[in-house]
């Protein structure tokens, strides 16, 4: 059944190679949104046509000009987290202030289904009344020069691309018009050349990023250290396996706590499908760069897919993955009962998450943003990214799953997950097998098969690569030679073999040595 999936996917990408994709492109003139603009500018009696070069409207009233309205991405494109553009509209008037802002197309996941309209709208009403002039940022205090507005939670790199549209546009229209502090008559301090300059317009935006979060990318990049030395020396640490599980637990807290709710830095199968998509529609690293901490994080799960599989991520990173596993270890502490589905039910209910992700990815190749509104399967976003601050059906779905892994571990990541079955693909191709096996396991040994924490043990013995998490709960059991069936029988013969071993004579040289003196 699974192959037979597998299979599908394979020859539906086939299919969009050979074929080809094509996004619809908007083309709305300024006349489509004079409403909007009427509200901009209540008393305007005439509304240009878009013209110029960046294109730009004037806004007139009996003749007498009141501003220029004008859409963000006819005057520069910045790629945003979803790999598109946000298409802006954005007002400002002769005295140099911003009249209006209002987003009239994105593809953005976090704008399609997470922000409501009334925090888009609280977000965008920071503009109206600012200088064009004025250097704006994301977050933090005002400072010389610069006006900070807030940030909407969960959205922070889509709306750092959005204000970097709304204040380089800005300038570009500024510019192509001569319109400056003096020929606007603004007074003050933006009289002086220096105070109206802003970051240059040919540096990418994702380079700011990364400035402004350098600490989360130190810490970010220490822990992945971390656990790339507990997965090179394994060997050596489940042969200790109180500071193992020390050690995994205290990760797997620092994986919800920072990754997750700190950082946001939740990976989603919508990644997959945008990343699907660019490669169809003109690839750009900077559409990636965007996000650091999403960035750092795909780079190292593509490394370790190579090297031990999809399971480092699905195991160590995932936040929500790691929310569930130690909300069951807590239940357990609580003598809470988990149940186990036989194994021929497991083994097809398996097939659900890719049967999800071929839904998704038949659906992304129509509509990316259809496809992102499905991708809510996904309980990220509801209990990661928006820390379960939102509307009470997202909520009630995220916190049902979560109760249900307190009974069968893992149940979401095990068959329902999208992502996790997209990075089965890639992890095929991996490089080594870090797991050690024994001829004896599963023939008739099943220990670790009764233990594994995912079922990922068949019944023969063999590590089901797919759809292991790389806990290393088997490799501690191979070491332990109080557990494992062979090793338990190798220290009972040496434990014979010394409890019966006759004791050796003393070197006569050595024998002075033991008498007690006088």
């Amino acid at each position: 059944m699974i192959n037979l999936l597998k299979h599908i996917l394979s020859r539906s990408l086939a299919a969009v190679i050979f074929f080809g994709l094509s996004l619809p492109v908007f083309a709305d003139g300024i006349h489509d949104h004079e409403s909007l603009v009427k509200r901009y500018f209540p008393t305007m009696t005439e509304l240009g046509e878009l013209s110029g070069e960046p294109l730009a409207a004037e806004v007139k009233q009996n003749g007498k000009l009141l501003g220029y309205v004008y859409y963000t991405t006819d005057a520069i494109k910045i790629p945003a987290y979803s790999g598109k553009p946000i298409r802006t509209l954005v007002g400002f008037d002769m005295q140099g202030k911003i009249r209006g802002v209002n987003i009239v197309h994105h593809e953005e996941p976090i704008l399609v289904v997470g922000i409501t309209e009334a925090d888009l709208q609280t977000f965008i009403d920071q503009y109206i009344g600012k200088s064009v002039f004025d250097k704006i940022k994301i977050g933090g205090r005002d400072r010389d020069g610069y006006k900070s507005i807030d940030a909407i939670t969960g959205a922070t790199i889509t709306v750092m691309v959005l204000n970097a549209s709304i204040t380089r546009s800005i300038q570009l229209i500024l510019k192509s018009r001569n319109l400056t502090p003096k020929s606007l008559a603004i007074a003050g301090p933006t009289d002086n050349p220096a105070a109206v300059d802003v970051e240059p317009t040919d540096q990418p935006v994702w380079i700011y990023v990364w400035k402004e979060r350098l600490f989360q990318i130190a810490i970010l990049c220490s822990g992945l250290f971390l656990l790339l030395l507990i997965l090179v020396f394994q060997d050596w640490l489940v042969q200790h396996p109180v500071l193992y599980t020390r050690l995994r637990n205290g990760f797997l807290i620092w994986t919800v706590l920072f990754i997750g709710w700190y950082s946001l830095a939740q990976l989603s199968v919508v990644n997959v499908l945008t990343f699907v998509g660019a490669i169809f529609h003109g690839f750009s690293w900077d559409n990636f760069l965007i996000d650091p901490m999403m960035f750092l994080l795909w780079g190292f799960v593509a490394m370790t897919l190579l090297l031990w599989g999809r399971g480092v991520y699905c195991g160590w990173l995932c936040p929500f993955g790691a929310l569930q596993e130690l909300l069951f270890r807590l239940g357990q502490r609580f003598k809470i009962k988990s149940y186990e589905f036989p194994d021929g039910v497991h083994q097809r209910l398996w097939a659900i998450k890719y049967l999800i992700l071929l839904a998704l990815f038949g659906i992304s190749l129509q509509s990316l943003v259809y496809a992102e509104r499905l991708a809510e399967v996904e309980p990220f976003k509801t209990a990661i990214t928006l820390r379960f601050m939102r509307e009470w059906g997202f909520v009630l779905y995220a916190l049902g799953l979560l109760v249900v892994g307190l009974f069968v571990r893992k149940f979401y990541c095990r068959y329902l997950c999208p992502l996790g079955a997209a990075l089965t693909y890639p992890a095929r191709f991996r490089i080594f097998d870090w797991l050690r096996r024994r001829k004896e396991c599963g023939r008739p040994c099943q220990i670790c098969a009764e233990e594994c924490e995912v079922q990922a043990i068949r019944p023969t013995g063999e590590i089901n690569a797919n759809e292991c998490h790389y806990c290393l709960d088997c490799q501690v059991t191979y070491f332990n030679d109080r557990k494992c069936p062979p090793v338990v029988e190798k220290r009972r013969k040496r434990e014979r073999f010394s409890k019966d071993a006759p004791s050796k004579p003393v070197p006569v040289e050595f024998q002075a040595t033991l008498k007690q003196p006088d």
